[in-house]
């Protein structure tokens, strides 16, 4: 069973607790006998049972205590209750009963003789390289720019090649990483740790080039199906916002399926009834739960949260930018779990610990460890910067620079290998910080320990080369050179197949969650609804029947109301495209990790909208039909219902189909409109089909509207009341469809009906075939202290929460917190995921909006006022939202600009500006592009820093970072801290999150308790030597650590002298000083209204111009729509 899944699927049941204390010792034995041979009648018949029933059948211990009494229970029909009971009852302590649950596993399986499969990856000669083209300097992507690639891409047509380069990423790097062995993947950033993981996973971009091997057991990637048998973890988190956690994880487990679970489990089954062994019911219970596919809620789900601490949000949704969810640091672990969660037995994780304090990173890792070791899975792991004891949870490592692998090895021979080349970590110094700095230029020297030979810088090339000569090097190529023997292949070891589910299952796992969704989006549906109900009832007072007859005169009015209808309903469609747009990224995750087929996808997306279109054709049908006076047969009315609901689901289509064939919202948005003016113009009405000039009336076919149209009006001019015959002898209804060009006769309704069905076909296959193959400081200022006492925070409790068992009032996320921040201190705000920090510092930053804020917060002695502390305070949020066509520059310059005092000089404002940039380390790069996360642009370390440099960029005199080391490797974060520690010399006051080893001495004050403190109480361990403080303490005062010591740090923490000499502090900070001011500006902001346009004119014309894309597509849609209009209507004036 492939236990690397086994530990993603945990399976619980429910357990009640019966147990009395009256019965004396005789008849507590005596009970316990019959439930000993009760227990042994219901295993007995379990195993009687047939094959799959047997396997989904198990005993449950029902109760506790002396007393205890079983129950046979289905595991495939467990609640939620149920299964959140059991996985309490097999994990409580993650680290210590995790360990024993997959030792468990292994010696069941191992009893009965059968053995894991397993993976060995090894790579040889591996080169990825890119072509790139040349081109002098760095060109910003501007719309000259633009048209100057257009002209080359034209001259590439005619044979004219330009000057190209091939960059290579990875340069022959060769290596063996094996099962039961955790290895560590170390590099700075850039050195291709992403690529070199995309490479082993078997999802490297297609436009790369890849020279080497890669195999598994063997196996070349052509033989098997890579992107099964391991799975990749990205660094960036793609989700959908609507989902919640626990909906996100239970889709992933149902469409990766359990892989070879169910055959192990069966065979253990057949072999222990076979052997007469009796299997512990818990573990019996936790296997056959998570060896059922198909399952809707899986116990594997449940043992995944647990295990990444994603319990606590389990019911809570992912959120984005514009809707509240969980944090980034737990959308990270739901990123890790969303893949841990397969059968995989291979996986390669890239950076899974951005936004996750040290000690949650250290408990992952050490889940991860317990997985590999116990089940032999294979697993590479690259992280930004592990501290001491997580570095040594590792078997291996892998140490990247400039695309080579400078060592690949034990990490216990790594201090060993640098030693011989001269390089030696000192002490209080992290080994993987060491390993980091060592390869660089910049760094290396300090660590060179021959005292008697000068230094010289020691290239990679060297260090490789020195590898090479290193006994582990020579170990290692020799393993390379003898092959896998394939015949030690497990049969399971590799999957051969694209897809886990059988398609109806596929089909309908995406169906169950696109019926989720709908019903999420519900108020968007609603609401459209709603809209076109408005509509219709105007235009059920501008199209009145009581003063429209039927004649000739007033039929155009009938028949402009049947366009106007038309139109209404395919322009109601028009939001599918942003919904489309915004979730293909997601799409293309789950496509390329072959969840499922893109078909999957698209037939859920469109049955699911057929009741939507049905309801706004009925709506608009009755409200309308009978008050504009449309003919009153019945028949009529419906055969109106039946055109409206099509030219609905066509409009739907056409806009699906649009938003996965451009998957770029602007552009997206203006090829939508221009399909709607192409459609309007040759729908029949705008323009008559005898109108059109001769060689387009291909067009007029080409429109679905115009099939709308001749369906309306055949519908309509064909019925009795319209057969009164003119003196030319026509009637009036052939007379209005003659002179629009409509006049077709009765069968070409259903004709009509058939074309919109087509067109309906098409566009919807041609929307699953676009989602199948496309890929996708020199200013002075007076430092002020900030003060809070007795600070509470409240919210709302939603229906839905107090039903889970929260208050039934409000919810309090902060209690009683006092403290304070002080000029040129430097303030470390620490606590495990979830403690509330980030909640704190919006409390404290005006952030919060909604909720109960109470307590008292002073500035400078004075309470706060909200308006006044804007302007002297900068936060920098866990995300990092910057405007994506300017450069890094520019973004400092325009913060500056609307942040800085009018009174302050061009001159001194840019000084002060290039002094930001150079203090944050952006100097280098302050001409570049911000870009788009995870695409083009800047890194996100360096994004990361642009957040800090752009609030430093004014007179701030309280800075309040939120995870500043997010995505920082160890070098960047020690900057970054040295920076703020710059910046509080300036007397400013700063308050950061959790820091790394190497930056902790850099910080003044901790926001928790002191060690010295900790280590006074009985119980609370020692901290260890060349132990992260910062992780000790979250270690020794994590809920587990005080559960397990029976100690309530706060309270120890309130009753103590440190808390006693801060309450002290606090209450001088709450007083002003002798002869100081309370903070007050005449005027709101900074800047006058006239220079606040000047600025925001000055970015968004950089912004536009930089855009060419969006301008590119806003001159090609007018230059078409004047082609077309012209063409239409070319010399039609001249016959008014």
């Amino acid at each position: 069973m492939d236990l690397a899944a086994e530990i993603g699927r945990s399976v619980r049941t429910s357990f009640h607790h019966h147990a009395s204390s009256f019965r004396s010792t005789s008849d507590v034995r005596s009970i316990n006998d019959n439930n000993d041979n009760e227990t042994e009648l219901q295993w007995a018949a379990i195993q009687r049972l047939p094959t799959f029933e047997r396997l989904t059948d198990e005993q449950d211990n029902k109760g506790g205590g002396a007393i205890s009494k079983s129950r046979v229970v289905d595991v495939t029909k467990l609640g939620a209750l149920e299964r959140h009971v059991f996985i309490e009852k097999l994990v409580k302590d993650i680290e210590g009963d995790n360990q024993r649950l997959l030792q468990k596993l292994k010696q069941r399986i191992d009893r009965v003789g059968l053995q894991l499969p397993t993976v060995e990856v090894r790579y040889q000669n591996l080169v990825v390289e890119a072509e790139c083209e040349v081109v002098q300097g760095k060109p910003l992507p501007t719309l000259w720019t633009a048209l100057k690639n257009i002209l080359c891409a034209i001259t590439q047509i005619t044979g004219c090649k330009p000057q190209a380069y091939k960059l290579e990423i990875l340069k022959g790097v060769s290596g063996i990483i094996k099962p039961s062995r955790m290895t560590l993947l170390l590099g700075p950033p850039g050195c291709g740790k992403t690529t070199f993981l995309q490479a082993l996973a078997g999802k490297l971009n297609h436009s790369l080039k890849v020279r080497g091997e890669t195999t598994y057991n063997g196996y070349k990637f052509s033989e098997f199906v890579p992107q099964k048998t391991s799975a990749y973890i990205s660094q960036y988190d793609l989700h959908i916002s609507e989902l919640t956690v626990r909906e996100a994880l239970d889709f992933s487990a149902r469409c990766q399926g359990v892989g070879n679970r169910a055959d192990i489990m069966k065979e253990v089954s057949r072999r222990e009834k076979q052997s007469g062994i009796v299997p512990e019911p818990d573990i019996d219970t936790y296997m056959k739960a998570i060896s059922i596919e198909g399952l809707k809620n899986s116990l594997q789900t449940d043992y995944i949260m647990k295990i990444l601490g994603l319990d606590i949000c389990a019911d809570t949704i992912v959120g984005d930018a514009m809707q509240r969810g969980i944090s980034g640091g737990q959308k990270k672990r739901l990123t890790t779990g969303e893949m841990m969660i397969s059968p995989a037995r291979a996986f390669f994780m890239d950076e899974i610990s951005t936004g996750l304090d040290s000690s949650t990173t250290f408990q992952i890792v050490t889940c991860l460890q317990q997985l590999t070791h116990v089940t032999d899975s294979t697993i590479l792991v690259s992280l930004l910067q592990p501290t001491p004891e997580t570095f040594a949870l590792f078997d291996d490592i892998i140490l990247m620079a400039e695309g080579k692998v400078v060592y690949h090895g034990p990490c216990n021979n790594v201090a060993e290998f640098f030693e011989q080349c001269g390089f030696r970590s000192p002490p209080r110094k992290g080994i993987s910080d060491f390993l980091q700095e060592v390869v660089s230029r910049k760094d290396q020297a300090k660590y060179w320990y021959h005292e008697d030979q000068p230094y010289s810088y020691v290239t990679v090339d060297k260090f490789v080369n020195m590898f090479k000569d290193f006994h582990v090097g020579k170990k290692l190529d020799e393993e390379l050179r003898q092959p896998f023997d394939k015949s030690e292949c497990h049969k399971d070891a590799l999957s051969f197949n694209i897809y886990s589910l059988r398609k109806w299952e596929l089909l309908k796992a995406c169906t169950a969650r696109e019926w989720l969704l709908l019903k999420r989006n519900s108020f968007v549906h609603v609401f459209k609804s709603a809209q076109l109900v408005v509509v219709a009832l105007v235009t059920m007072t501008v199209f009145s029947r009581t003063w429209m007859n039927i004649d000739d005169i007033h039929a155009k009015y009938y028949m402009a109301s049947l366009f106007y209808t038309l139109i209404r309903l395919m322009t109601n469609g028009i939001a599918e495209l942003s919904m489309t747009v915004f979730r293909l990224a997601v799409f293309y995750k789950q496509r390329d990790f072959y969840f499922y087929p893109a078909w999957a996808y698209s037939i859920p997306a469109t049955i699911l909208k057929i009741p939507f279109s049905l309801l706004d054709a009925f709506l608009w049908t009755s409200l309308t039909y009978y008050v504009i006076g449309y003919s009153p047969e019945p028949e009529r009315f419906f055969k109106q219902i039946i055109i409206l609901f099509l030219v609905h689901q066509v409009s739907i289509s056409s806009f699906r189909l649009i938003a996965s064939l451009v998957r770029t919202p602007s552009v997206a948005a203006t090829i939508g409109l221009f399909s709607l003016i192409v459609m309007f113009l040759f729908g029949g009405f705008v323009i008559p089909k005898s109108s059109l000039p001769a060689w387009l009336e291909w067009g007029f076919w080409l429109s679905p509207l115009t099939y709308g149209e001749i369906s309306a009006s055949v519908n309509e001019f064909h019925a009795p009341r319209w057969q009164k015959v003119l003196s030319s002898n026509v009637t009036v209804g052939q007379q209005v469809l003659e002179n629009r060009g409509l006049n077709f006769s009765d069968s070409f309704y259903w004709i009509s009906i058939g074309a919109l069905l087509g067109f309906w076909m098409v566009f919807n296959i041609g929307f699953t075939c676009a989602l199948s193959y496309l890929k996708c400081m020199v200013l002075p200022f007076e430092p002020i202290s900030i003060s809070f006492q007795n600070v509470q925070y409240f919210v709302d409790t939603s229906k839905k929460m107090r039903e889970q068992g929260f208050p039934p009032q409000r919810l309090q996320l902060l209690q009683d917190i006092t403290g304070a921040f002080r000029p040129g201190i430097l303030t470390a705000l620490m606590g495990v995921s979830g403690a509330g920090k980030t909640t704190l510092m919006d409390v404290l930053s005006g952030r919060k909006t909604g909720g109960s804020i109470e307590g008292n917060i002073r500035i400078g002695g004075y309470p706060k006022v909200q308006e006044t502390y804007a302007r002297i305070s900068g936060y920098c949020e866990q995300s990092d939202t910057h405007s994506l066509q300017i450069t890094v520059g520019e973004s400092v310059a325009y913060s500056a600009w609307l942040r800085l005092p009018a009174q302050i000089d061009r001159h001194t404002r840019s000084q002060f500006v290039k002094e930001v940039l150079q203090m944050i380390e952006l100097d280098e790069i302050k001409d570049e592009l911000v870009g788009i996360p995870g695409g083009s642009g800047i890194s996100a370390e360096q994004r990361k820093r642009l957040t800090i440099a752009s609030r430093a960029c004014f007179k701030s005199i309280h800075n309040i970072h939120g995870r500043t080391d997010l995505r920082f490797r160890c070098q960047s974060s020690c900057y970054s801290y040295e920076s703020c520690e710059k910046y509080c010399q300036y007397k400013e006051d700063c308050c950061m999150h959790n820091s790394p080893a190497n930056s902790t001495g850099q910080f003044c004050q901790h926001c928790i308790l002191t060690h010295l403190l900790l280590q006074g109480i009985p119980g609370v361990p020692k901290i260890k030597e060349n132990y992260n403080p910062a992780t000790w303490m979250l270690e020794v005062t994590g809920l587990s650590a005080e559960a397990q010591l029976a100690i309530d740090f706060a309270r120890i923490y309130r009753g103590s002298h440190l808390c006693q000499k801060n309450s002290e502090l606090v209450r001088e900070l709450s007083f002003p000083e002798e002869g100081s001011k309370e903070l007050h500006f005449s005027t709101r902001f900074p800047q006058n209204g006239w220079e606040q346009f000047k600025a925001c004119l000055w970015k968004r014309h950089l912004s536009y111009w930089r855009s060419p894309r969006y301008n590119l597509g806003r001159l090609i849609f007018t230059a078409a729509c004047l082609l077309l209009f012209g063409a239409l209507l070319w010399q039609k004036g001249q016959k008014m």
